[in-house]
């Protein structure tokens, strides 16, 4: 019978409205790499032009120091910038601890308490009687073999039942 299970089954295809936000997705980190490069390009730019007119003969030092101390406020511009996201990022994940990762370890722990509490019920109600139970059982079993009360099993024969 075929009940339209076949081993050679393909993956269903993408939606069209799927489809259209993962290209939007692309679309979106591309214009991101392509504004970085850009950025890059034209900092290198600067950056060989000014060492060009560095170069120049009639180029005296008090310009080369003032470039110099451009580029030094240039650098502190960007450190600041990448210590203010940094920060900014600690904070998220000090909000994501406070609000997502604390609630589930309470749960976590709340959990491991009430499962304490059963395996304690457990052992108290449950197995310590049936033990104790036991041990009687044996004890009575015993005493009616000692008195001769209770039917011995007969021995079998290992050889037999082979």
């Amino acid at each position: 019978m075929d009940n339209g299970n076949h081993s050679t089954e393909h993956p269903a295809l993408p939606e069209p409205a799927q489809a259209a936000a993962s290209q939007q997705v692309d679309s979106g980190s591309n214009k991101i790499l392509i504004g970085i490069i850009a950025g890059v390009v034209v900092l290198l730019a600067l950056i060989i032009a000014g060492v060009v007119l560095l170069l120049l003969p009639t180029t005296d030092t008090g310009r080369v120091r003032d470039i110099f101390i451009i580029f030094m406020a240039l650098q502190s511009l960007v450190t600041g910038l990448a210590l203010i996201i940094l920060i900014i990022q600690l904070a998220n994940l000090i909000n994501l601890l406070k609000n997502e990762v604390k609630p589930i370890m309470d749960s976590t722990n709340e959990t491991v308490s009430n499962l304490r509490g059963t395996t304690t019920f457990l052992s108290e109600n449950l197995v310590g009687p049936v033990i104790k139970m036991n041990e009687y059982l044996a004890g009575l079993s015993e005493l009616m073999k000692v008195l001769g009360l209770a039917r011995r099993k007969p021995k079998t024969n290992k050889k037999e039942g082979v």
